[in-house]
Parts: C-alpha cells; sequence; structure tokens
C-alpha cells in the first residue's frame, strides 16, 4: 500500500470491520445474561446470534430484490461510500431498540434491535469488503482485506470486554444482576458511534464507484473460456455453491464454540457469567493473532523483515490482548501460558505455504484436533483448547473466498453476493449446537462435535476446489485474501 492517495479512504474504510467485530463478540456477553435472567434454555439463548447472523441474509435478500426491481446493482446506483453510510444508519436505528428492550427486559425487542443492526451490516459488508480490494495495489488486495479481518479482531478482543464491564462493572464479584438496565449503554453508545461513522463516510475521500476492472482477484489466472461464458448460470460453478456451504458451516462453527463457551465454562470449570469475558476476548484475539499474521503481506518488506514480523506479530496481537484485559484490570496469570498454543499456528502457517487450498486443509485439520481435546479432556485444558479453535478459524474466510470466486470473471460481484448471504450459518450451526447441549441429548461437551464436522467439511471443501480449479484451468498463486 504505497499510494497515500489509497491509504487515507482505506483506513476511513476498515472502521466499519471494527463495528462488525465488536458487535458479534459483545453477543457472547449477552447470551449467557439473557440467559440467567430470563431463565432461558441453552438452545433459546442462541437465538442471539440466530437472529444477528440469519439477518446478514435477509439483507442480502432484500439487496438482491432491490436490485432485480431497478433492474441494475443497488450500489452501482447508490454508491458505495453512500451504501456504508446508509448501512451504519440502519445499524443504528437497531441500537435503539435495546432501550426498551433493556428496559421492559423484553428478548423479543433485544433480539429484533440484533436483527436491525445485522441488516445493517450487511449492507456495510456488501460494499466494504470490494472497496477493501480496490483501494490501492490491486496484486495486494487480499492482503488488504486480511488487514482489515486483522482490524475486525481488534474489535472482537475489545468487545466481550467492554459489553461485560459496562453490565457487571459496578457489581461485586459473584453478584447477581438484578436488571437488565445496563445492558443498553454500551449498545446506545455504540449506535452513537455508528451514526458518527455515517457522517465521516458520507463526507470521506472513499470513492462511490470502483472499476468492473478490479474485481478479478489477485493470484488467479482466469481461462478465457471461463471469463466469456457470461450467459452462464453462476451455480454451474461448483467451486462457488460448494464454496456457499462451505462458508456456512465455517462461520457456524466460529460462533457456535464462542457463543456456547460461558454454559460449557458454567458447567465445567464454575465460572460465573461476570468472569467469561476474559476468555471470550481470548478466543476472538485468537482470530486476530492468526490475521495480523496474514496481513504482512499488505506491506512492501524484504524477505528477511517479512521472516521476523511473520514470527513477531501473533505474539503483538496476543500482547492487545493481554494490555485490553490488564486495562479491565483482570488476573493476566491464567493466560500467559496460551503464548505456548499460539506456536501451532505459527507452524500451520509455515505448513500451508500461502496457498489457500493447503491451507484450508491444514488449519481444518488443526480445528478438529482442538476440538477433540477439548472434547476428551475436561478443566482449564478443554476450555482452552475449545479458545484455540479462534487460532485456526482465523483465515479460513480469505482461503474459501478466494477459492470460491476464483474463475468467475464477471460474474466475480454476484459470487461475492452469495458468499455474504451464508453468513447466516453462525445463527443456524449455534442454534444446532445449543439444542443439542441439552443434558438428555449430547449435553455441552459433546455438542462441540457439530463443530468437527463442520471442519471436516471445510477440510473436504479444500482438497475437492483445488481439483475443480485445475479443471477449469484457473491457477492460483497462492494469497490470503478476506476477512469476517
Amino acid at each position: 500500500m504505497k499510494s497515500n492517495s489509497a491509504l487515507s479512504p482505506f483506513f476511513t474504510l476498515i472502521s466499519v470491520f471494527f463495528f462488525w467485530g465488536f458487535v458479534a463478540a459483545g453477543n457472547d456477553i449477552l447470551i449467557p445474561v439473557f440467559k440467567e435472567h430470563l431463565h432461558l434454555e441453552q438452545w433459546q439463548s442462541q437465538m442471539i446470534s440466530f437472529s444477528f447472523y440469519v439477518a446478514y441474509t435477509v439483507g442480502s435478500l432484500i439487496y438482491f430484490g432491490i436490485s432485480k426491481a431497478m433492474g441494475k446493482d443497488l450500489l452501482n446506483t447508490l454508491g458505495y461510500k453512500n451504501g456504508i453510510a446508509l448501512g451504519l444508519v440502519i445499524s443504528a436505528t437497531g441500537t435503539l431498540l435495546f432501550y426498551p428492550a433493556a428496559q421492559t427486559s423484553s428478548f423479543l425487542l433485544m433480539i429484533s434491535g440484533l436483527f436491525i443492526v445485522g441488516l445493517g451490516f450487511s449492507l456495510q459488508q456488501t460494499a466494504a469488503n470490494p472497496l477493501a480490494i480496490t483501494l490501492g495495489d490491486p496484486k495486494k488486495g487480499s492482503q488488504r482485506l486480511s488487514l482489515a479481518g486483522g482490524i475486525n479482531n481488534i474489535g472482537t478482543t475489545i468487545g466481550p470486554v467492554i459489553v461485560s464491564f459496562a453490565i457487571f462493572g459496578s457489581l461485586a464479584a459473584g453478584a447477581k444482576l438484578e436488571n437488565l438496565e445496563s445492558v443498553k449503554t454500551p449498545y446506545l453508545i455504540l449506535g452513537a458511534a455508528f451514526l458518527l461513522a455515517a457522517i465521516i463516510f458520507k463526507f470521506s475521500s472513499i470513492p462511490n464507484q470502483i472499476q468492473s476492472g478490479h474485481t478479478e482477484q489477485p493470484g488467479q489466472s482466469i481461462s478465457p473460456i471461463t471469463n466469456s461464458s457470461s450467459e452462464k448460470s453462476i451455480f454451474s460453478y461448483p467451486q462457488l455453491w460448494m464454496g456457499m456451504i462451505a462458508i456456512f458451516v465455517y462461520v457456524g462453527v466460529e460462533v457456535s464454540t464462542a457463543s456456547n463457551l460461558p454454559e460449557f465454562m458454567k458447567q465445567h470449570v464454575n465460572m460465573q457469567t461476570d468472569q467469561v469475558a476474559p476468555y471470550i476476548s481470548l478466543f476472538w484475539a485468537s482470530l486476530m493473532i492468526g490475521r495480523w499474521t496474514s496481513a504482512v503481506g499488505a506491506f512492501d518488506l524484504s524477505k528477511g523483515l517479512k521472516q521476523i514480523m511473520n514470527f513477531l506479530m501473533p505474539y503483538l496481537a496476543f500482547l492487545v490482548f493481554l494490555v485490553v484485559n490488564k486495562i479491565a484490570n483482570h488476573d493476566l496469570t491464567p493466560f500467559y501460558v496460551y503464548a505456548i498454543i499460539i506456536l501451532a499456528i505459527i507452524l500451520a502457517d509455515i505448513m500451508s505455504k500461502g496457498n489457500p487450498a493447503r491451507q484450508l486443509l491444514i488449519f481444518s485439520a488443526g480445528g478438529i484436533i482442538s476440538l477433540f481435546i477439548g472434547i476428551f479432556a475436561d478443566g482449564m485444558i478443554s476450555v482452552y483448547a475449545f479458545i484455540s479453535v479462534g487460532l485456526f478459524c482465523s483465515t479460513l474466510w480469505p482461503c474459501i473466498f478466494t477459492l470460491a470466486i476464483s474463475g468467475l470473471g464477471k460474474k466475480t460481484n454476484q459470487g461475492s453476493s452469495f458468499l455474504i448471504m451464508m453468513i447466516m450459518g453462525g445463527g443456524f450451526i449455534s442454534l444446532l449446537q445449543g439444542y443439542l447441549a441439552k443434558d438428555e441429548l449430547l449435553g455441552i461437551q459433546w455438542s462441540y462435535l457439530v463443530g468437527v464436522l463442520c471442519f471436516v467439511y471445510l477440510a473436504f471443501y479444500g482438497w475437492k476446489a483445488k481439483q475443480i480449479l485445475k479443471r477449469q484451468g484457473v491457477e492460483l498463486e497462492g494469497g490470503k485474501a478476506g476477512n469476517h
């Protein structure tokens, strides 16, 4: 990213990536709070994740319907910058429902507010991902998305800590929450931040339009047949529809692992709701650890310096987690051991050699191993095993996204919108795991078998997509792209 003219709007753009992460991770604190206060079953508490992530799909369908009715793409008419600003205003509207929801202890109002926030995020995602690719050197578009993903995970690391402090900060350790009024504060402040960001975006130098030629992804070579067959149905490309399933299960395992963790810790290590925030924060920080490592490629560094940074970046990200939780006055002693576990992601990254198909296979295998350790062990070993799933989820979105849209040519934007639609997996998979977590079914610990099945499919997709693309004449040179 050498161009100063592109640098300024890019860093404005990635502020929305922070918001996405803050809200998504903050939801994991709301789940046990509402579960305890409203006496919900585990699967009912997962409606928090369900309402938020299904909103992405509903938003994508609304976008598709409006574009169809207009006979042209909505963002091309409205403008990408204006689209993000509008999405922020929609999300801000959703946060207003947290006031009556907290006042009346209404679960329905609360998840309705999250649903509207998610609708706004859906529009923001549709506009922001292609913009991140085009703001700068096209060859480094994928690394810029990884950098944006790292910013996203600063939000996911801070979110649980701030939301937990806003809700429990004035309570004595172990004290019960008498009402839900403290829930409204962080989200009303967040709504004000959305509105401020919308104004900043409206008057920023971020472009309203992007050139269609920039939609092709770096590191791919498209055969003439693939690029010219504009009449061909987009679902005739198996890498896309299989990639849609992959996005569904990837977001699913990522969200369900974290959202069910507070209940697991309550049952197996006797951890109270007001104490789980740093552990949720570490899960999402684990994604930051992997994505910061991946983002090294976005900068013009010498080979030797890149090798050094590939080792240092995960520990710098871990340091961010430690600093944030130190400021929040949490005891850091239990987390130092995680520095050893981080070596696993460094080794996996070296083994993958930047190839998205190989990385998807290796990281999925790591996720399976982590989940099985968590299932068969117990106590804090299981807790850290489940948390380490975040390390192996860290760059799966980039890998899947790269494989799924490779070879689509002029249909790349359409394919991207279908992939974003599948973010709803975060809602459905977490709801499924929450249901299976009933004691009379699998129980909370064995419910993590759902995540194992998700990773098995992801490993299969990494293997299969490489074969599919090779038959189509599409060669991937490696590189990492994307974020969630």
